[in-house]
This record gives C-alpha cells, sequence and structure tokens, in this order.
C-alpha cells in the first residue's frame, strides 16, 4: 500500500492535481496495447502501482485494506505477495488479450481482485471462517460499481480474480507436497526474504532471456534458475534443522540481499553515459544521483540493505543465537502439523 500510493501521488503531484494524465501514466508503466509485444515486461507490475485519480486510488487501497487483512493472516505474508503480484502480472496479460482495440491501463485493481479470488479458493477448501455473504457483497458491489464506470478495465479484473484463486489452489497444493520434501516449516521472516530474492534472480534471468524467451528458446536457462532456487531452499531447510541453523539463515540473507543490491547497481552504473540524462525519463533523476559515484552509492546501499534485514530480522537472530537444538525440532513439528495453507 506505501509503494502504490508513495507511487501515484508521486504521479499526482507531476500533474500538478488529483489526476493524471495519459501520458505520463504511459511513462511511468501504463500498460498499453503492444508493450507485451515490444518485450517491455516491466509493464505487467508496474501499471499495478499506477492510478489515474484519487478516487480511483482510494477504491483500489479500500479494498486492498477490507480483504488483504483476511488473506495475509490466513497464508503469511510471503504468499500473500506471492498471490498479490501474481494476479496483477497474469491481470494484465489476460486484459491484453481481451482488448481488440488500442488501451492503456493503470491501477491495482487486477491485483486487489486476485485477493477476492483466493479468498474465494480458500473458502471453497473450507480454510477460512466467512459466510457466503461476504462474497456476495464484495463481488456484487464491485459489479455494480463497475457497470457504473465505462472505464472499468473488465479483462483486468477478471484476469486477476482467476489468477489469485488459482494461485491459492497451486501454493495449497505446494504446501501439501512441501510435508513430504521439507523437513522444517519456515518463519515467515525467511520465508519473505527468499521469496523477494527469487523475484529478484527471476528479474535478471529474465532481463537478460527475454528475446530469447519471446522467440521460444531459452526455456533451458528459466529451468536452471527454478532448479537453483529449489535448491537453495532445500539448502536453507536443512540448515533450519540444525543447531543455530536461523541465526545462520538470517545471516546469509542479509549478505544475500546487500550481494543482490550491489549487482544492481552495477547493471545499473552500466546504463550511465559520459553526458548524464536530463530529466526525460523517470530512471532519468536517479541516473542524475547515481552516475558520477556508482561504486560508493552501490556499497551504501548495499550495506544499508544488509543493516535492515539484520534490524528486521533481530527476533530471529535472537532466537536463533540462543538455540540449544530445540529450534529446529519445533520448526520440524510446526511442518508436521501443518496440512496445505
Amino acid at each position: 500500500m506505501t509503494v502504490t500510493v508513495l507511487t501515484s501521488g508521486f504521479c499526482f503531484i507531476q500533474a500538478g492535481g488529483p489526476s493524471a494524465p495519459a501520458e505520463l501514466l504511459y511513462r511511468y508503466g501504463g500498460m498499453y496495447t503492444t508493450a507485451i509485444a515490444r518485450h517491455e515486461y516491466w509493464r505487467l507490475l508496474a501499471y499495478g502501482f499506477l492510478h489515474v485519480n484519487f478516487v480511483h486510488l482510494t477504491m483500489n487501497m479500500l479494498c486492498l485494506v477490507l480483504w488483504g487483512g483476511h488473506l495475509e493472516r490466513r497464508v503469511g505474508p510471503a504468499y500473500f505477495l506471492i498471490i498479490y503480484l501474481c494476479a496483477m502480472v497474469f491481470g494484465a496479460v489476460i486484459g491484453n488479450g481481451i482488448h481488440s482495440t488500442p488501451y492503456l491501463t493503470a491501477g491495482a485493481s487486477g491485483a486487489t481482485s486476485g485477493i477476492l479470488g483466493a479468498l474465494l479458493c480458500l473458502w471453497i477448501l473450507g480454510k477460512l471462517d466467512v459466510g457466503f455473504d461476504f462474497f456476495a457483497i464484495n463481488i456484487g458491489l464491485n459489479i455494480a460499481f463497475a457497470f457504473g464506470n465505462s472505464r472499468i478495465d473488465w479483462g483486468v479484473h477478471l484476469g486477476g480474480f482467476a489468477a489469485g484463486l488459482i494461485a491459492c489452489a497451486l501454493l495449497d497444493l505446494i504446501e501439501k507436497a512441501n510435508i513430504h520434501v521439507l523437513r522444517c516449516k519456515f518463519p515467515e521472516a525467511v520465508k519473505v526474504n527468499l521469496t523477494l530474492l527469487a523475484c529478484v534472480t527471476a528479474l535478471w534471468a529474465w532481463s537478460g532471456q527475454a528475446q530469447a524467451i519471446a522467440g521460444g528458446a531459452g526455456w533451458g536457462a528459466a529451468l536452471v534458475v527454478v532448479a537453483a532456487c529449489c535448491a537453495v531452499v532445500k539448502m536453507v531447510d536443512l540448515i533450519l534443522s540444525m543447531k543455530k541453523g536461523l541465526a545462520i539463515v538470517v545471516t546469509v540473507l542479509a549478505g544475500a540481499n546487500a550481494a543482490a543490491v550491489m549487482l544492481s547497481g552495477g547493471a545499473l552504473a552500466s546504463t550511465c553515459s559520459p553526458r548524464w540524462p536530463t530529466g526525460s525519463v523517470p530512471l532519468d533523476n536517479l541516473l542524475v544521483i547515481f552516475c558520477p559515484n556508482p561504486v560508493l552509492i552501490s556499497v551504501l546501499a548495499a550495506i544499508g540493505a544488509a543493516s535492515v534485514t539484520l534490524w528486521l530480522c533481530s527476533k530471529e537472530i535472537s532466537r536463533g543465537i540462543e538455540d540449544v537444538g530445540f529450534v529446529g525440532t519445533s520448526l520440524r513439528a510446526e511442518r508436521g502439523r501443518r496440512r496445505g495453507l
């Protein structure tokens, strides 16, 4: 919510009013007709953090408040993040496939619809203690609001809803399978950090293989990335089962976060030119600050990432340092007790 409000608010400030013009939305990542054909895959995520006006932003954030809390309490922050981003991406893909005329769309509607779809999935599975009237009222109000606004992108809404429902069902199956594959139930802090690192890794691999994958090749590289992620998860699982393993895992994750920031800084440094940008596109303002001292700023950012990780995971580190062998046992017991989400 914070990222969405800040991003949309930045656009409103630049526009000088409570709404953002189409040109500004396009520049900052709005989804449009030929975005996928032009391999501008970053728009599949960027559009979800932009909004047309203040009312549009308020409605979507209200839905995030009303529905997001129910879902996050039930599946945890990491799986909530996965469901939210999947609904955002596939909502854009479905919406793009449905549109037969030129369009420009922005907003978190697909992602918030995905939250409602995931809640419906949990209700069908018998893992959510709400009545059917919860869905009847919320879905009914959204349909009524959509009919009252001709600019609603139905493809994004329906695609996000379906993606959230399917993603939640798949995560439930994965959790059931994990009983036979993993020893320990991962703490949420570890799970969230691994999810974010997996997203960064996927973006890095995608950026290098985008053209090949789009042409039907490069799937071998994608499989290698997936296999590497699975191997990392299993390694973390084995370390967590050891004495003081939780402290080791958090420390390694802090280092991995720092390394990811350093590599991102190196990639950004390669875009710098002898003549610094003048602010004509969104990345330019950042490059003007970054280009003079890319190494120094990358190092400082990496130290900051590691420090923030250690601060946010201070409870896990303390628990891991004081461990005399019970943490791994308790995490294994949690894995044995849980069946699905």
